[in-house]
């Protein structure tokens, strides 16, 4: 299921839930996948909710318990929240547009929901991220084009502990 809270010019519902299919299918994660484009507002609060953390972020990741058990992969795996207004942002000092943010930030938390962790595997996210992106014909990254200096802005997504996560809700 996609909730779209807050719009993004040249995105449905509808064809978010398409590109993501098709991006749980390129990464062979299996089961369903909920994702929420909202406001920083709400990711802040998100943030600091569930890291304690303060601040907004671009997307966070809340995988299943059931995601932690290879018997169930094919129930629900999670859910990823995006920040529409850091989106747009990205979008606009990558030159690239929001749409097309939202399915790299997608992509992103689709692996962090597969288990993967940029934090603590020296690099093997960022490889299976680039060839993903490839893969599914996406624009470069923040990471991948902000290597320069002052100029470099890390994501500071992280994949929520199940044990951390409220019940998912219908």
């Amino acid at each position: 299921m996609v909730s779209l809270k807050r719009k993004i010019a040249g995105l449905s519902a509808a064809s978010l839930q398409r590109f993501v299919v098709r991006a749980r299918k390129t990464a062979r994660l299996r089961g369903t996948v909920d994702v929420l484009i909202t406001t920083s507002g709400e990711m802040r609060s998100l943030n600091d909710r569930f890291r304690g953390k303060n601040r907004p972020t671009d997307v966070l990741s809340f995988p299943s318990e059931a995601s932690r058990n290879f018997a169930q992969r094919t129930q629900f795996v999670g859910e990823i929240a995006i920040s529409a207004d850091i989106a747009l942002d990205n979008a606009r000092r990558l030159g690239h547009s929001a749409a097309a943010e939202v399915k790299v930030l997608v992509l992103h938390g689709i692996l962090h929901l597969a288990g993967f962790d940029h934090e603590r595997d020296n690099g093997r996210m960022a490889r299976k991220e680039a060839s993903l992106r490839r893969a599914l014909r996406l624009p470069l990254s923040l990471t991948e084009r902000g290597n320069a200096g002052s100029e470099r802005r890390t994501r500071i997504q992280h994949r929520i502990p199940p044990s951390k996560v409220t019940p998912r809700t219908a």
